[in-house]
């Protein structure tokens, strides 16, 4: 192996269709399968075993499903990014592999060349966020925060929630302040949910560069990953709906 190869791991009860997945996976230079597992429980030994990069795993699996192995794996110390597969195009689906941690959301029915682009993409350290993704995600947390606000001014009172607003319009102020030009300029795009790569042709700049504006960029926010900085670009119209 060369430390460019991506090591993958495999998780699904069908034994056909983790075979056809690795054939498919080990027919492009560059990507190889380390291991397999049937379960949850299976993939947590097997990532402790071969240290895979990318974890390919199904939503239903009897013993431990893939939606509770992706927390799991997520929370590791050094964890790999994980590639949810369903043959289910469910909201509660996605939204749920996402709010684990997972890197993307891939129904099986994709063809090979998709799922090959998007081993590779989450391999990168980018999330796999289609722009049909992207607007149903924002739906999702919109009216969460709408409902948990709504739930607070009946709670606390108006004059408290309003309080409360304002405090927190205000910290995203200073945050957003405290990104540089260029660093809104990638925050936008990856709300648009652009890849590292397109933003780097977007911009004319080093695929590199562009993640390391992306890592600031989160820190910044004090945002966990793509998905919550999608939301806060949203929230705090630094991204336009269909822009």
């Amino acid at each position: 192996m060369t430390d460019a190869e991506i090591r993958v791991l495999l998780v699904d009860d069908q034994d056909l269709l983790r075979s056809g997945i690795r054939i498919i996976l080990e027919s492009e230079p560059g990507i190889v399968v380390v291991g397999e597992a049937r379960d949850g429980h299976g993939a947590l030994e097997r990532i402790r075993q071969v240290s895979p990069d990318v974890v390919c795993l199904d939503v239903q699996m009897p013993g431990m499903d893939g939606l509770t192995a992706t927390r799991l794996i997520t929370a590791l110390e050094h964890p790999p990014a994980v590639l949810v597969l369903t043959t289910f195009d469910r909201d509660d689906y996605l939204f749920e592999a996402l709010e684990g941690g997972a890197s993307g959301f891939l129904l099986k029915n994709s063809t090979p060349e998709q799922l090959v682009d998007a081993v590779q993409i989450v391999a990168r350290g980018d999330a796999l966020l289609s722009p049909d993704v992207t607007r149903r995600v924002i739906e999702r947390f919109a009216q969460r925060d709408a409902g948990a606000r709504a739930a607070a001014a009946s709670a606390a009172g108006s004059d408290a929630a309003a309080a409360a607003t304002a405090a927190s319009s205000a910290a995203a102020a200073a945050m957003i302040s405290d990104l540089t030009a260029r660093e809104r300029d990638v925050l936008g795009f990856v709300a648009r949910g652009m890849s590292n790569a397109e933003i780097a042709a977007e911009l004319f700049l080093g695929e590199a560069t562009v993640k390391t504006h992306v890592s600031k960029v989160l820190q910044k926010l004090g945002v966990r990953d793509r998905i919550q900085a999608v939301v806060f670009a949203y929230e705090h119209g630094i991204a336009v709906p269909g822009a």
